[in-house]
């Protein structure tokens, strides 16, 4: 397994990279040798946050984040115990779509949560791009729980038009269709 960690606004030690590469040689057992781990670090005041990205074949992305108060080491752990319960409660439903083969584009996809707003006239203060890729509702939803993500943009394979999937405030799921 490929392991790339990056950090902001701090420093990665050998420490760092020490436990998280004996932390993520557990999961090696779950996933393919050649799948790549992203594993970010960045400092936010007092707050230490480790966000975890494992891209996967099937058209599927894991992604945790862990914060923590002043100890990096714990948010490491809670995020990789956070990826590894992912791993473990999709893992049929995972092996079931890579069967299929349906999908074989592995790069990966980011999405970021929304941005907090302050008061007064709204702008725009970030932009991301990310792929949007054909699929077919129900991957959809299984990509967006994935993420834990309350929206996710795809190509309806149905359609072949760009798709909104929304989770609605009683639970459920909400889809928005363009029209012409």
């Amino acid at each position: 397994m490929k392991t790339t960690i990056t950090a902001k606004n701090m420093v990665v030690t050998p420490g760092i990279t020490n436990r998280i590469t004996r932390k993520t040689a557990t999961m090696e057992k779950y996933l393919k040798p050649d799948t790549e781990m992203i594993v970010r670090l960045r400092k936010e005041g007092d707050r230490r946050i480790c966000e975890i990205t494992v891209p996967l074949e099937g058209n599927v992305t894991l992604r945790a984040e862990s914060a923590n108060q002043d100890n990096l080491f714990m948010s490491i752990d809670s995020a990789l115990a956070k990826i590894e319960r992912q791993i473990r409660r999709h893992r049929t439903r995972l092996e079931k779509k890579m069967r299929e083969g349906a999908y074989t584009d592995t790069e990966p996809e980011y999405i970021e949560d929304p941005a907090v707003y302050g008061e007064g006239e709204r702008e725009v203060v970030r932009r991301k791009t990310f792929p949007v890729r054909p699929m077919s509702v129900e991957d959809a939803a299984l990509q967006m729980e994935l993420l834990g993500h309350s929206f996710f943009a795809f190509v309806n394979i149905e359609t072949g038009r760009t798709n909104i999937l929304y989770l609605r405030k009683e639970g459920n799921l909400g889809l928005l269709e363009p029209e012409a």
